[in-house]
């Protein structure tokens, strides 16, 4: 039996939800995480009307993106919208969750299924998130005691690098030291200078275990006073973050891109729109799944020929482009997530090996019903 439980927990893998902004509402709304789940339904919106669709397809967990709930609330009474809307999950046996910056941030993450949606090859993040913050540590032991220092290295979480444990450097040499009054040496005479076989060991740590790592160090060292080194890595770019660069397989003319994007995404009364000149050559394309235009400058500093995002404004794309930047590609916003859902529901079928049913909502949750252009000539 497959829980709601299960389900998360391949979703806290793949969208982490350390990875949330600490404004952000993300993870279990409502229901059981001991529950069983047969069909999972993933929405952009938890709306009425997907909530409608759940029930309507037998699904026992909905999957949103935008928080039911961003700001605190001290109550959920049924007779308040989103109060209406627990109370309907809660009796229905439907369970809630969340994951909103998470999964904009995580890699594959929004902006990658929008990327894939357009047919670009990824090249990396439009802003990086700052890559883990590393130290390095440098110790010395005894020839014959550097391997239980380095277990307890290792047991502590330092050389961990990537998908690799227990990684370290190691090399054999001489070390030296002159005990003096007060010392206590555990190797070696007062007021002697003592030259030992010694084994130089390094390790790379997170910083946040900083702490644990050192008193390892010392609990597990056979000398009195440990001789050590430790360095802070500079704060360096990581592979997640806000957005994605990728690459067309050819150029073509901003109004081709602009239709390409328009076939690409579901439709809305908001449609496409491009800035810029229609016949610019377009071939490394930023984009930003949600509200963008935060990331202008970004997408002007990695040289892309267009960018891609939604809820453009009209003063900052007008600077925009007489700055020079980038041709501007605005897509409704709920259009700019919805590749998501299929992402999303993908990893979970993946890894739970068919034992629940992933569905993407139907229903369109775009607040824009009607899209009008103004006649020409008039007044």
């Amino acid at each position: 039996m497959t829980s709601v439980g299960d389900v998360l927990s391949v979703l806290e893998t793949a969208y982490p939800p350390a990875g949330a902004e600490s404004w952000d509402a993300v993870g279990l709304v409502c229901g059981d995480r001991d529950e069983p789940v047969t069909r999972v339904l993933f929405c952009v919106d938890p709306d009425p009307v997907v909530v409608d669709e759940a029930f309507e397809v037998g699904a026992q967990l909905v999957v949103a993106h935008h928080p039911l709930m961003l700001r605190g609330v001290h109550g959920v009474p049924a007779d308040h919208p989103k109060g209406a809307l627990v109370h309907r999950l809660v009796r229905g046996g439907v369970a809630l969750y969340t994951a909103h910056t998470n999964a904009d941030v995580a890699s594959p993450g929004v902006s990658d299924a929008l990327a894939e949606a357009l047919g670009l090859t990824v090249t990396g993040p439009l802003s990086a998130a700052p890559a883990r913050a590393l130290d390095v540590l440098t110790t010395y032991a005894p020839v014959a005691e550097a391997q239980r220092v380095l277990a307890a290295l290792h047991a502590a979480g330092a050389g961990a690098v990537g998908d690799y444990r227990d990684a370290a450097w190691y090399v054999d040499g001489t070390g030296q030291f002159r005990p003096v009054d007060g010392a206590n040496p555990a190797v070696g005479t007062l007021g002697r200078l003592e030259r030992l076989p010694e084994t130089r060991l390094e390790v790379v740590l997170e910083r946040a275990r900083r702490a644990d790592v050192m008193a390892a160090l010392r609990a597990a060292h056979p000398y009195e006073e440990v001789g050590f080194a430790l360095h802070e890595i500079p704060e360096l770019p990581g592979a997640t973050g806000i957005g994605r660069v990728g690459e067309l397989p050819a150029a073509e003319p901003l109004h081709v891109f602009a239709r390409r994007v328009a076939d690409a995404l579901p439709a809305t009364a908001w449609g496409v729109r491009a800035a810029g000149d229609p016949d610019r050559p377009v071939r490394r394309v930023a984009v930003c799944g949600g509200a963008g235009d935060s990331q202008l400058a970004a997408a002007t500093r990695a040289g892309v020929d267009a960018y891609v995002t939604a809820d453009l404004r009209h003063h900052p794309a007008s600077e925009h482009l007489a700055a020079g930047g980038p041709a501007l590609v605005d897509v409704a916003h709920w259009a700019s997530e919805h590749p998501w859902c299929g992402q999303a529901a993908g990893i979970v079928r993946d890894a739970l090996g068919g034992t629940v049913d992933t569905l993407v909502s139907t229903r369109r949750t775009d607040p824009w019903t009607v899209g009008a252009t103004t006649r020409t000539g008039g007044r």
